[in-house]
């Protein structure tokens, strides 16, 4: 893909579902091989974050509570991403914060979602695991050692699914990868992938 947005949440809990909200994201736009700009902010969830999720990612109750509210927040996000496809690590989690989010916000609706990692277990199944730490330390990406904040992990995952691109022109001979065939390539299990190479261009 010529153009996509990286973006990457920290919350409260797993699931907006059972009541967890957002208290950073960060955005990252790749043109190409280049991450070409950077949106980041933490944001005032409104609820109180458990100690456990503090000592994870380092975000504190006192760090969120001056920060702009999450649709604030969610206005600039959105705006910033503009109308480009979207890539996540394990995008079914930051997919139901990025949707539930934004619905209030006019006008707007979530396009395409791809995920880096369900592309990496079909292109690398020999990694120890999917995880994005583990994945940028295996094949040597670009990374300042930090992960579980938005911005770093939105930077890794962005150069996560450059390398994903990569490997798909090297193992299937395509020139490009557009948005169609990554979603095809995603929903697809990790044997199907050549014939559902063959089928989109066919």
């Amino acid at each position: 893909m010529d153009s996509y947005a990286v973006i990457d949440f920290e919350t409260t809990g797993l699931s907006p579902a059972h009541g967890a909200r957002p208290t950073e994201i960060a955005v990252v736009l790749v043109r190409g091989d280049e991450i070409v700009e950077r949106f980041q902010s933490l944001m005032n969830p409104g609820v109180r974050i458990p100690h456990e999720i503090q000592a994870f990612t380092g975000i504190t109750d006192a760090m969120v509570r001056r920060a702009p509210p999450v649709r604030e927040v969610m206005r600039e996000a959105v705006r910033f991403a503009g109308g480009h496809p979207i890539v996540a690590h394990n995008a079914s989690f930051d997919r139901k914060f990025w949707e539930r989010e934004s619905a209030a916000i006019d006008g707007y609706r979530a396009g395409a979602f791809l995920c880096s990692l369900l592309l990496a277990r079909r292109l690398f199944p020999g990694a120890p695991n999917h995880k994005l730490a583990t994945l940028v330390r295996a094949l040597r990406l670009p990374s300042d050692g930090r992960f579980h904040r938005a911005l770093a992990d939105a930077e890794c995952t962005a150069h996560l699914f450059i390398r994903l691109q990569r490997e798909i022109t090297r193992v299937f001979g395509v020139a490009q990868c557009d948005c169609g065939l990554l979603l095809q390539m995603q929903a697809a299990s990790r044997h199907q992938l050549d014939k559902c190479v063959r089928r989109y261009f066919g």
